[in-house]
């Protein structure tokens, strides 16, 4: 079953981290772009090396050595478990850095952003 990313990377000092606020209505090659992280299918938070945009599909290269084709939604799964923060596990092969996973828990996404 797939859990948020909050219960797998414990906060030691919520107050020292600066949280990342993104806005939720966004294309999901804005988001792609932004946090370089994929969720694939079965629920595995990938790292993302390149994205290519063929207008409304993207060549996405992991840095396991994957390449997925994707299409633009803003409500897809991939949008959906991203924006949520939900994954499974983190992919052994990309090696996703601590400090990215615990970025990645803090970064909210809101309706409306207020400056």
């Amino acid at each position: 079953m797939a859990k948020t990313i909050d219960r797998i990377v414990k906060k030691e000092h919520e107050k020292d981290i600066v949280k990342k606020v993104y806005n939720k209505n966004q294309s999901l090659f804005a988001i792609l772009e932004k946090i370089k992280l994929y969720t694939s299918r079965t629920g595995v938070l990938h790292g993302v090396r390149k994205i290519e945009i063929h207008g409304q599909t993207a060549t996405i290269t992991t840095h396991c050595g994957q390449t997925i084709e994707v299409r633009d939604s803003k409500n897809s799964r991939v949008g959906r478990w991203l924006r949520n923060r939900w994954m499974v596990e983190p992919c052994a092969k990309c090696k996703i850095p601590g400090w990215k996973l615990e970025k990645y828990s803090t970064t909210r996404f809101v309706k409306k952003r207020s400056r």
